[in-house]
């Protein structure tokens, strides 16, 4: 059975239960049990799944600042330290300490980290690509970046960019030489996952502008249509493994309570906003249907959707109990109740006697933080979502990235 081992989500976190001789917590004892049941119905509805993989060889994802791997920066500037600090030890085009979860993706199909697209410094594109940048919507934006607005790359300028490298890459591969090293073979095109992670920035879009609940909602079927679209265009290409996220919890995000603040009495019990989480409920209820519908319009492909609200919901709400600390608080920021400052952003710098100072810096106990900068998560908040959507409970079909290609 080509997943994690059941038991490789487990740390050494306190209040433990027993299990055998091995310490999980309660909420980790239930994982393993549903790890167990889907192992046992993966091999009764796919005979024989359990000793196949899918062998991906590429990863083609598009997306925004959660699945950023350089292009924002390649575009308008590094990301600064200490961005990168905890794995990389050096500013690597993430909005994060380290590794993102399209990161632990590429490491569980074995493949190499995904290079941005935009990105022309030492990449290598022979496994796939990546055309996601922070800020990036679904619809094409109506501001610019300099006007505080979204990226520009928005999901129909990654599409133009995936077509345009398709076939670029194979007139330069016919070359030979260097080309034919970093660039993918024809036929990875076809076999490849494609991962969509992208939405988020649609749904903020509306409260920037003040948008009721009810106004967002009502646009979200057309950012569907989209998102759809964008699918279907991938699928004329030659695309048939997709992978979806939804879209996170935003009532919870640090970053969504500090610029979009809602009355105490629209907190829930856990310091989440009510009206803001519902607002990616329905755009999750929604997104899930549309993948329903391309299942059966688009029958060669197979669809993975991922419920990523729940896993970080999860997360966020029971973070000590999964030996977390502070949800709520930006591990690297600046000021405020959440450590948040939009204009003081993790990095972000001052001069002070002629020397640049950093003010908004990041914390000591990063290793056991699930926000970074108040937007995005850590490294180790990372890798505990990967390996909850890695398990398989959290998605639909309920099977591991490895076995995304099966119906």
């Amino acid at each position: 059975y080509n997943s994690p081992p059941l038991f490789s989500y487990l740390k050494p976190y306190p209040n433990y239960s027993f299990f055998g001789r091995i310490k999980i917590t309660k909420m980790e004892t239930k994982l393993l049990l549903i790890n167990l049941v889907l192992l046992v119905a993966s091999s009764l509805i796919h005979p024989g799944v359990c000793s196949l993989s899918c062998g991906f060889p590429a990863i083609f994802n598009f997306g925004d600042s959660n699945s950023d791997t350089g292009g924002l920066s390649a575009a308008f500037g590094q990301a600064p330290y200490p961005n990168g600090r905890t794995f990389f030890h050096t500013p690597s085009g993430r909005f994060s300490d380290g590794r993102l979860i399209i990161d632990f993706i590429a490491e569980e199909l074995g493949l190499p980290y995904l290079n941005a697209f935009l990105d022309s410094i030492g990449s290598n594109f022979s496994h796939g690509a990546n055309f996601a940048t922070a800020g990036s919507t679904v619809r094409p934006p109506n501001t610019t970046i300099s006007q505080g607005g979204a990226s520009p790359i928005s999901l129909d300028v990654q599409l133009v960019q995936f077509s345009d490298f398709l076939t670029r890459s194979q007139l330069f591969r016919s070359r030979g030489g260097v080309f034919k090293q970093l660039l993918p073979r024809k036929e990875y095109f076809s076999e490849a996952l494609y991962t969509f992670d992208i939405g988020q920035n649609d749904l903020t879009a509306g409260l920037k502008v003040n948008m009721t609940t009810d106004q967002i909602k009502a646009y979200i079927p057309e950012v569907l249509d989209q998102l759809s679209n964008a699918i279907r265009k991938v699928y004329s290409k030659g695309g048939r493994r997709f992978w979806i996220h939804n879209t996170a919890p935003l009532g919870c995000l640090p970053y969504v309570l500090d610029r979009f603040p809602v009355p105490d009495s629209q907190i829930d019990k856990h310091g989440c906003a009510i009206p803001r989480n519902e607002i990616a409920r329905f755009y999750n209820s929604e997104l899930k249907k549309r993948v329903i519908g391309l299942r059966k319009e688009l029958s060669k492909a197979s669809f993975t959707y991922v419920d990523i609200y729940s896993i970080k919901l999860t997360l966020i709400t029971q973070a000590k109990k999964l030996g977390f600390k502070y949800p709520f608080i930006a591990c690297c920021g600046y000021g405020g109740k959440y450590n948040f400052t939009n204009l003081i952003r993790c990095g972000a710098k001052v001069m002070v006697k002629g020397k640049e100072v950093v003010l908004a810096k990041s914390c000591n106990d990063v290793s056991f933080r699930v926000s970074w900068d108040g937007v995005h998560f850590t490294e180790t908040a990372n890798n505990w979502i990967f390996k909850q959507i890695n398990s398989g409970a959290f998605s639909d079909p309920p099977l591991p990235v490895k076995l995304a290609c099966t119906k």
